[in-house]
């Protein structure tokens, strides 16, 4: 199942994103953020974002809208691509 990872800048602020998509009804769990994109690996920037909110794909274009409301605006968004891997989404 494919899903995406709205990546957070804090725990805190992970948090205060998924309240929000969870008020409307969007599915949402907080997780620490895989190495790869937390970083450590080959999509980091250096910017240690060790946490990040899951959704559903089909979730994501009410997601974003509902987060913009709420002037949440993502940092970054990545979809799995697979066997652990992941792919960044533009914004």
């Amino acid at each position: 199942m494919l899903y995406y990872l709205i990546v957070c800048r804090s725990l805190t602020y992970a948090q205060r994103t998924a309240s929000v998509l969870e008020r409307v009804g969007i599915g949402a769990h907080i997780l620490r953020s895989p190495k790869i994109i937390a970083g450590e690996g080959t999509y980091s920037r250096g910017e240690g974002c060790s946490h990040s909110v899951k959704i559903s794909q089909r979730s994501l274009p009410e997601a974003l809208l509902v987060l913009q409301r709420a002037d949440l605006t993502p940092k970054r968004i990545f979809i799995t691509a697979g066997a652990g891997s992941y792919q960044e989404v533009e914004l």
